[in-house]
């Protein structure tokens, strides 16, 4: 089990959960130090968005997932039953499949969505600056990277709604036609 994503996303968890399970800037680069103290933890990526936060780990053979577990909901103020109702885990080739998913825009609210990708890209340069990335994560993202760029380039994912809000604004103009008249 050496490579581990432990999350909640916008498929598991509701909005509320997903707000108290979210870090905030300041407290992203404390947190990545924090759990690369942790025993099993060697290496270690935090991606936190308002629709997901994720935890990528690069793990010891003998890493316990239960104390990750503990540790997220402890950092989050939440018991871990309370944040185990919304969690998932993959590991191994089902946590590369999940990064790649989600990087190109298919694991997410709106299909083809490409702001996560960006803050994907945040989430490694924060985790270079915490000194919480090595050469397994630290690749796995790269790689990450090129394939979702080879994504978007070769297919037509992000050929509609780009986001919640354009796709709203499309459905609108669908019920009520001309928006120039209208207060949101």
């Amino acid at each position: 089990m050496p490579l581990l994503t432990l999350g909640i996303n916008h498929k598991t968890a509701p909005v509320e959960i997903r707000e108290r399970v979210a870090f905030t800037p300041e407290a992203l680069k404390p947190a990545l130090r924090d759990l690369v103290r942790l025993p099993a933890v060697q290496e270690a990526a935090i991606v936190s968005t308002c629709n997901r936060t994720e935890l990528y780990l690069y793990l010891d053979q003998h890493a316990e997932k239960t104390k990750l577990v503990e540790w997220l909901a402890s950092q989050q103020a939440l018991s871990v039953p309370e944040l185990g109702a919304y969690l998932y885990e993959y590991d191994e080739v089902h946590t590369v499949r999940h990064i790649l998913r989600v990087a190109s825009g298919i694991d997410s609210m709106i299909l083809g969505e490409p702001q996560i990708l960006g803050q994907m890209k945040d989430a490694y340069r924060e985790a270079l600056a915490a000194q919480s990335l090595g050469l397994v994560l630290g690749r796995l993202f790269q790689h990450t990277f090129t394939i979702a760029k080879m994504v978007r380039t070769h297919t037509a994912i992000g050929a509609s709604s780009v986001s919640v809000a354009f796709a709203a604004v499309q459905l609108a103009q669908q019920i009520f036609g001309d928006l120039n008249e209208h207060t949101v």
